[in-house]
């Protein structure tokens, strides 16, 4: 059941998260699996082409790097690395196809075994391999709107710790999900106000147990928003509906009624973003003002981190690869329901409700296919 497993540079913009670690490449050596790590895959966070070596890759080039049986990364495919999958080849990383039809097309048109993260599902039906990103992201977004209230940024110049003797800052975060409950431990850290709205009362809840009196919570619904926006020095957008396009929350009057200066941080906008006047940005132009209020709109934000975010995120992908690595795919997504979730596209055929239903395909049922074949 040998297998051989590329691990490709990532070629998006500030991308330097890289999807298999050493220590990652260590344990599927040890198993007896060939591994081949593009040169310079993880230079950039301090994985070097010799520490790959070390624990048994083999260095290569790109094509020889797509050239193996399963494929892991971070990012969906671009268009010039679409051009380079072939059939029956297990592509194991982000894919966020629902949004994408052109990219669903193509990998349909490939034939490939397209097992996405963000749909991979644990015991729980929690989604495990989402989950450390979402932390990441809540964490840098409380950074990355610190920075963007300074006066140079366009900024109010509000601190949001404030000092003795003078108010801190009011953050307002819209989800107590995963990104939520990172984001309001962070700005809490800084000494900020914390208003934290959900539309779950139950996770309400489990925030004022966690926080106590600390953190303010508010059940979420469009007054509210519109009151806390009011007076608020940055809104953390944080929602999330699994594999939907995120809801939008706040229209274009509630940007306008901000403070000027204000800053608007939206996580959500890997699927659409939740206000009305945001548009993705780029880790080298990640901000723009609009309405007086500073957008931060970073479609892969815990890129910003790559270290920290391919830690975090080896560390939840590592097991389901071995798994996929050790029984071969057939066998693995027969035995594990989590993975099967995560199966996106099999031979030309989409297996995920959700981007079935979005994209208007027919749903196929992957252990029918399988027995097909």
């Amino acid at each position: 059941h040998l297998m051989r497993i590329g691990i490709p540079k990532e070629i998006k913009d500030h991308e330097y998260r890289v999807g298999v670690t050493p220590a990652g490449v260590s344990a599927l050596t040890a198993r007896g699996h060939e591994v081949l790590v593009e040169t310079l895959a993880g230079a950039r966070i301090g994985f070097d082409d010799a520490q790959y070596e070390a624990a048994g890759a083999m260095i290569a080039g790109r094509n020889e790097a797509y050239g193996c049986d399963m494929v892991i990364k971070v990012k969906e495919p671009q268009p010039s690395e679409v051009a380079l999958l072939r059939e029956g080849q297990v592509l194991f990383c982000y894919l966020h196809l629902a949004p994408e039809p052109d990219l669903t097309r193509e990998l349909l048109a490939r034939k490939v075994i397209g097992i996405a993260y963000e749909t991979v599902t644990d015991a729980q039906g929690m989604l495990p391999l989402l989950i450390p990103m979402s932390e990441v992201a809540g964490r840098i977004a409380v950074q990355a709107g610190a920075t963007a209230l300074q006066i140079a940024n366009g900024g109010s110049g509000v601190l949001l710790g404030g000092v003795p003797g003078v108010a801190p800052g009011k953050v307002v975060i819209l989800g107590g999900g995963s990104s939520g409950l990172n984001a309001a431990k962070m700005a809490l850290g800084l000494g900020a106000e914390v208003t934290v709205l959900d539309i779950s009362l139950a996770r309400l809840r489990y925030l004022d147990d966690v926080f106590g009196m600390r953190v303010k919570t508010r059940f979420s619904e469009p007054v509210a928003i519109a009151e806390l926006t009011l007076e608020a020095d940055l809104v953390i957008g944080a929602v999330l509906v699994p594999g939907k396009r995120a809801p939008r929350l706040l229209t274009r009057e509630m940007v306008k009624a901000m403070k000027p200066g204000s800053a608007l941080v939206d996580i959500a906008i890997d699927q659409g973003g939740c206000a009305e006047t945001s548009r993705p940005t780029t880790h080298s132009a990640p901000t723009y003002i609009e309405h007086g209020v500073v957008h931060y709109c970073v479609t892969n934000m815990p890129g910003a981190a790559a270290r920290t975010a391919t830690l975090a995120l080896t560390q939840a992908t590592l097991p389901l690869a071995l798994e996929l690595a050790d029984k071969g795919y057939v066998r693995a997504l027969q035995e594990h329901p989590g993975l099967r979730a995560g199966l996106n596209v099999y031979r030309g055929q989409v297996t995920h409700p959700a981007v079935a239903a979005d994209l208007g395909y027919a749903l196929e049922d992957f252990a029918a296919l399988a027995l097909a074949a």
